[in-house]
């Protein structure tokens, strides 16, 4: 029995994947599915990116807003809505489209990996969060690659959330929290392309894409979620927003916090190149028309 056909489509932030997705779903009668571990939360848009109204076309894009961020939502939770997202829309008669750059994200359709399930150690995550604060997130994170140097790959160094989760799992089971992602039975018939960008190219990107976020109101949005939630939320150690933070709490000037973003940015999209460039089943493509000869074979 044929398995469904879905197409995946990633690169860095600011690569331009979601332009390419909306045009693909124009062509090839595609709905789309976010694999983007911020965009789920709603009121989080212009730091994280997310597309606006205008940007769909009319092209259905699914898992946006769709959690709160006073919400734990990880990528279990982020599986599970995606499964059966992509089992809709192939009822409908329409080409599922999973974009994103999360990779675990996209791993977890992709793989169809299993999760370890692990319970929270509150003792652990405080005294975590203390040696953090005494300490310095660097050096909880080098921690953890002591314990697992796989995970120097697939956890943010940036996000002491995911930090203090991989460190919890591996201390609590006693096992690395790389291998525990177990990789299942193939779901779907997969088509993996990756933008390829120029690296000084996707640096002038980053650069002129924060500018634009600042331009659009970002630090408005960051004062208008903190009043409604605080700033102690999980989701809002995100790049763009614990900068922005930063700067309304006096810490860093508004010059700093842009630049601190624009660097954040840039580190975060070497560890997705990173992350992708491992695939050797991502074919990949500069533009629209590479894609569009893949996609016709694939299809």
């Amino acid at each position: 029995m044929n398995k469904p056909q879905i197409i995946v489509i990633v690169g860095p932030t600011a690569s331009g994947k979601s332009v390419l997705a909306v045009e693909i779903a124009k062509r090839f009668n595609g709905e789309i599915v976010s694999a983007d571990s911020r965009q789920v939360y709603r009121g989080m848009d212009i730091g994280t990116g997310k597309i606006t109204k205008k940007e769909t076309a009319g092209i259905p894009h699914h898992l946006l807003d769709v959690a709160s961020p006073k919400r734990d939502f990880n990528v279990s939770h982020f599986k599970r809505r995606a499964e059966k997202k992509i089992k809709e829309i192939i009822a409908r008669g329409h080409v599922p489209i999973l974009v994103g750059g999360t990779g675990l994200y996209i791993d977890a359709i992709v793989k169809n990996l299993e999760f370890p399930k692990v319970k929270g150690n509150k003792n652990l995550r405080a005294r975590l969060e203390r040696e953090i604060k005494k300490y310095g997130l660097d050096y909880v994170f080098k921690k953890l690659v002591d314990l697992d140097p796989e995970a120097a790959y697939i956890v943010d160094p940036r996000n002491p959330r995911r930090v203090i989760r991989a460190l919890e799992v591996a201390l609590t089971s006693g096992r690395p929290f790389s291998a525990q992602r177990k990789i299942g039975e193939p779901l779907y018939d997969i088509l993996e392309i990756g933008i390829s960008v120029p690296p000084e190219k996707l640096k002038e990107r980053i650069t002129g894409r924060t500018r634009q976020m600042f331009e659009d109101g970002l630090v408005d949005e960051v004062s208008s979620l903190i009043k409604k939630y605080g700033s102690n939320c999980k989701p809002f150690d995100a790049i763009g927003y614990r900068e922005v933070i930063d700067y309304l709490e006096r810490k860093i000037s508004l010059a700093k916090a842009v630049e601190q973003m624009k660097k954040n940015t840039w580190h975060y999209a070497r560890r997705q190149m990173a992350w992708f460039k491992r695939n050797e089943n991502i074919k990949w493509v500069k533009n629209y028309k590479g894609a569009e000869l893949l996609l016709r074979d694939f299809l």
